[in-house]
């Protein structure tokens, strides 16, 4: 594997220099400080991996990962950055990027981030996985009414306005056993024992349902 390391710090460049020495079969072809010497060394030398700071001078690490991209599409390009700023996440991975690792991650994270990039496939660091994962896991599931389908929403409207099974089978282009489908399915997800409980429910919650 075949890797070019952008970064403005050459300490930093030196270091990553260093770890990649330990890594088999990687092998450090070129090194640049900014986004145009990015582009230029990635011409020249057709990496595998790109491994760049998000954070360059003058034009960010974003814009030449755009266009490493664009003009080296054989290029892989993993992000590094020092935060887990979730939109600049988003953005990258918008922009074409493979990987994006935080700069505290240990070696074998990032070996595993480089070789996730060549092998074709996406690697995020954990701690950026769980910050991009975390509204989804937090989000609460609807519970009652609220959870019902907009179809069983409005059956229950209809039932809370006094309609039969036939009368809302005609007025909604359905059969009646669909409708007894839903009302019985509604029954059950709403912990209604009899036909009269979904019938006062109903009536409860007209304002909801409107």
């Amino acid at each position: 594997m075949r890797v070019l390391i952008v970064d403005d710090h050459t300490l930093v460049r030196a270091g990553l220099g260093r770890l990649l020495q330990g890594f088999a079969d990687v092998q450090l072809v070129a090194e640049a400080s900014n986004a145009e010497q990015a582009l230029q060394q990635a011409l020249q030398h057709a990496p595998d991996v790109v491994l760049m700071d998000l954070s360059l001078p003058g034009r960010t690490g974003l814009e030449a990962l755009s266009d490493i991209r664009l003009h080296a599409p054989g290029s892989r390009v993993v992000m590094m950055t020092m935060h887990d700023d979730v939109a600049h996440v988003r953005d990258a991975l918008d922009r074409g990027a493979v990987g994006f690792v935080v700069k505290d991650a240990a070696p074998g994270e990032l070996e595993l981030a480089l070789r996730a990039a060549h092998a074709g496939q996406v690697f995020l660091s954990p701690q950026i996985s769980a910050k991009m994962l975390a509204p989804m896991l937090g989000r609460e599931k609807p519970v009652g009414v609220a959870a019902l389908s907009p179809r069983q929403r409005e059956i229950l409207r209809r039932i809370g306005s006094g309609q039969s099974n036939k009368e809302m089978a005609a007025d909604l282009g359905i059969s009646v056993k669909t409708v007894e489908t839903h009302r019985a399915r509604m029954m059950e997800s709403l912990g209604c024992r009899r036909a009269n409980d979904l019938v006062l429910l109903a009536a409860r919650h007209q304002s909801d349902l409107e």
